[in-house]
């Protein structure tokens, strides 16, 4: 499939996502409970589930801001923010001094996440329009980049790390969860628009991801990896959800 018809099968499904449609059996789920019993099993606390339950729409394989260390002050950018849940708990650690910039290519998300801002009351988060393999940020501009289950959406992930490793200053850290292949694909599932935006269609495997990781530049360490996501996620798919800290 092309890349621009796949980040078009990605937004139209994410859109209905954020209008309140149902996300099926990938990523995602289609209520509040379900959004919080997956969040629960990728790793969030009752706390922050709880603390912005209206952003958290049950999307992800991790938690990245719980991954690696936060600081106040820090310049935080979360690539594919959705409806804004990673960013507002980045947020409570960053505090006044730092900030959070989300980026997401989907309107509908952004809309939601800006409503979410206004709603919990934080004004040190920003949410801009945006593709993660072009961001609409500035060289050398951030502390810590976190990604959720998102890479794996993008047609050319080289370009999404590149641009990671761009934005970020130098000794500064990106974490990173998302869900990678241990087995090969068909052709006919890779070209499938509900595999793509479920987070499988476009995963690579294992291997490749770490290798296009530091081919950008990153020093790369595999922190943790979950097998049994794919049972609980994924009909039992070849998959993994893998979490990485990435060091320029």
């Amino acid at each position: 499939m092309e890349d621009d018809k796949i980040k078009q099968v990605v937004k139209k499904y994410y859109g209905n996502i954020a209008a309140g449609g149902s996300c099926c059996n990938s990523c995602g789920c289609s209520s509040k409970n379900d959004s919080e019993r997956i969040s629960k099993s990728i790793g969030y606390s009752d706390q922050e589930i709880k603390s912005v339950a209206d952003a958290n729409l049950g999307l992800g394989c991790g938690n990245p801001t719980g991954m690696g260390e936060i600081k106040e002050g820090d310049i935080v950018l979360d690539m594919g923010s959705g409806a804004g849940f990673d960013c507002f708990l980045a947020a409570k650690k960053t505090g006044e001094r730092g900030k959070v910039i989300g980026v997401d290519m989907t309107e509908a998300m952004v809309a939601m996440a800006k409503a979410n801002a206004d709603k919990y009351g934080y004004k040190n988060v920003e949410f801009r329009l945006g593709d993660i393999e072009k961001l609409p940020v500035d060289d050398n501009a951030v502390d810590v980049v976190i990604s959720n289950c998102v890479v794996n959406l993008a047609p050319d992930k080289s370009k999404v790390f590149k641009e990671a490793y761009r934005v970020l200053k130098k000794g500064g850290r990106m974490y990173i969860s998302d869900i990678v292949l241990l087995g090969n694909l068909s052709e006919e599932q890779k070209n499938n628009g509900e595999l793509i935006a479920g987070c499988v269609g476009g995963a690579l495997l294992k291997d490749d991801y770490l290798k296009i990781i530091t081919d950008a530049g990153f020093e790369a360490r595999v922190l943790s990896e979950d097998k049994s996501i794919s049972k609980r996620q994924y009909q039992g798919a070849p998959l993994e959800s893998l979490k990485v800290e990435a060091v320029k």
